[in-house]
């Protein structure tokens, strides 16, 4: 994972425009605009964060407000800032590595248990979450996530908030499988999928290999 954070607004940030301008390929992207309702609008409490397990990178990004997350125990994944999100990835990781201290043999059952960390979360407050190790995109729903996913022959989509089409046939291969997570729908002339409270869902390449539901 390559991680560009900046706690400026996305209209006032060089860094987003460095994004802007970088032509980044990648089959995993988190990306997300924080409102700032748990702690400083800082560096350190800029989403995503990232941490190593197993040797990989994983990265995280929360939509929503946590209570009593100051108990959770972290373990050696400790937090640099001072979010309910940070606290709550760390936390999350610590317990997949006391379950599975090595990579598991079977990722479904290790999906499965995540689940399970999740659902804990939810019992702290409004927890949707993005998660990835850059090859798998696990996503939990407590109230707003939607998903599109789109595959050959791709179309235009129409952005709901500017005027702006984008050709995905320009964009895109026939072989690709490009799924988008958002909080709302981003697009008005197709059609989104609004994920359940408690739906779980883990992506490879655009492509669902794994769903649970509370």
């Amino acid at each position: 994972f390559r991680t560009f954070k900046d706690p400026n607004p996305s209209c006032q940030s060089r860094i987003a425009e460095l994004v802007q301008e970088y032509p980044i390929k990648s089959c995993a992207v988190i990306s997300h605009i924080r409102q700032a309702n748990r702690g400083g609008v800082n560096l350190e409490n800029t989403h995503p964060f990232t941490r190593e397990l197993w040797g990989r990178y994983w990265t995280f990004a929360h939509n929503g407000q946590l209570t009593g997350y100051d108990a959770l125990d972290t373990g050696r994944f400790q937090a640099v800032g001072d979010t309910d999100s940070e606290i709550a990835f760390c936390w999350l990781l610590n317990q997949v590595e006391a379950k599975y201290p090595k990579p598991p043999q079977d990722m479904a059952e290790a999906f499965a248990f995540i689940h399970q960390c999740c659902e804990r979360l939810r019992q702290l407050g409004v927890y949707n979450m993005l998660l990835s190790d850059g090859e798998y995109v696990l996503t939990f729903c407590t109230n707003n996530l939607h998903s599109i996913t789109r595959r050959a022959p791709f179309g235009c989509a129409s952005l709901i908030d500017e005027d702006v089409t984008i050709d995905f046939q320009q964009e895109t291969t026939p072989n690709d499988v490009v799924t988008v997570i958002a909080t709302q729908p981003l697009t008005n002339n197709e059609q989104w999928h609004k994920m359940q409270p408690g739906e779980f869902n883990v992506f490879y390449f655009g492509e669902v290999v794994y769903q649970a539901q509370a």
